[in-house]
């Protein structure tokens, strides 16, 4: 495979430049507690695979790379205590974190000390502040959208639609896009709310829907209160349609709405497990019982992009790695990977799923 020659060409280098490398650790952070535990045990299922496997062909530069975990829960304090953690453990490169609101304040962190990150983030400030040590692997929310209004425009033009938010830097920021854009075409919003992450009954939210004739929901937050907040609409005899972002990829998102999780939208980028380069990490996973879903080959895509830049620089000195992925270009389980100047995938791109019997697929758009 492309992303493997590669990588092996790469460690070669490092081997014949006299590269040292020496307990080669990459910590995994995300929520591995919590509600949103399920995109945690995605980020450590996905980068456990791929460091096994880029250690079963030799490692790099004849080192392995040690899987570090650590749970932010996605709460910002924790984050930045987390962050704090790991570079007084000496680690200083990091695949996370997951939820933006997380993400943004410790980034500030690495980015003092020097530590390198590879995010799934989505809030677009994570790389608009000029920093040098972050990089994001996935889509930006000023991409993730546009995408959504474009659907909704075209399928649900001059439908009753509410927005709701969770208040978090992913919520806030993500219905901020949606919103601008319908407006700019004339669609107006019937509603809009802001709830608090965590709460279990949405009764009187639900109550000010029907009032106001709601049919189309966009909701920015996670899979969690999009679950309540479906399936208590149908109790109360509100049918609504959910559009969200990627947290309602989530197959959680359907063991909470149930019944009610049938035709829920959501944007997320293409099915890396469709990709060709991607047919034996999905393969070894599947054998080991684990469904390569959500983010798994996005995290399994930064470990490999990590042990890439490693090989490239010849060295593990995190300022030579990041330059290493500002100037590279990396094979992966994604595709190329590819950074610009703020440290943007260059390809990411989002499209539009649906849940039906299950099983999410692309929407027919």
């Amino acid at each position: 495979m492309r992303f493997r020659s590669l990588l092996l060409a790469t460690t070669a280098l490092a081997l014949s430049a006299g590269a040292a490398f020496a307990d080669i650790r990459i910590a995994v952070v995300g929520p591995m507690t919590g509600p949103n535990a399920s995109f945690g045990d995605q980020l450590k299922a996905g980068a456990a695979a791929a460091a096994d496997d880029i250690n079963s062909h030799g490692g790099i530069g004849g080192e392995k790379i040690e899987i570090v975990v650590a749970d932010d829960a996605c709460d910002p304090r924790q984050a930045v205590s987390v962050a704090n953690k790991l570079i007084a453990d000496g680690i200083t490169f990091v695949n996370g974190h997951f939820c933006s609101g997380a993400t943004l304040p410790a980034s500030e962190v690495y980015e003092e000390s020097g530590v390198v990150s590879l995010t799934v983030s989505t809030n677009p400030q994570i790389t608009e502040r000029g920093f040098k040590s972050i990089f994001r692997i996935g889509g930006r929310d000023d991409q993730q959208g546009p995408t959504a209004s474009h659907y909704i425009l075209k399928h649900f033009l001059g439908r009753k639609i509410a927005i709701i938010d969770d208040k978090s830097a992913f919520g806030a920021g993500l219905t901020a896009e949606v919103k601008s854009a319908l407006t700019a075409a004339g669609q107006p919003i019937v509603m809009e709310a802001r709830i608090n992450a965590g709460e279990k009954d949405y009764s009187a939210l639900i109550t000010r829907l029907k009032e106001a004739g709601t049919e189309v929901v966009y909701f920015g937050g996670y899979h969690a209160e999009a679950g309540l907040i479906m399936r208590q609409s149908a109790d109360l005899g509100l049918k609504l349609t959910l559009f969200g972002g990627d947290p309602l990829s989530s197959s959680e998102f359907v063991a909470i709405a149930g019944a009610t999780a049938e035709g829920t939208l959501f944007t997320f980028g293409p099915d890396p497990r469709k990709n060709p380069e991607a047919g034996a990490a999905v393969d070894a996973m599947r054998k080991r019982g684990i469904e390569p879903q959500g983010w798994a080959l996005y995290s399994y895509g930064i470990i490999q992009t990590f042990a890439q830049a490693l090989g490239k620089a010849g060295s593990t000195d995190p300022q030579a790695v990041a330059e290493a992925l500002r100037q590279g270009s990396f094979e992966t389980v994604l595709g190329t990977v590819k950074f610009d100047a703020k440290g943007d995938n260059q390809a990411p791109g989002f499209v539009v799923y649906k849940w039906s019997g299950g099983q999410a697929d692309y929407a027919r758009d």
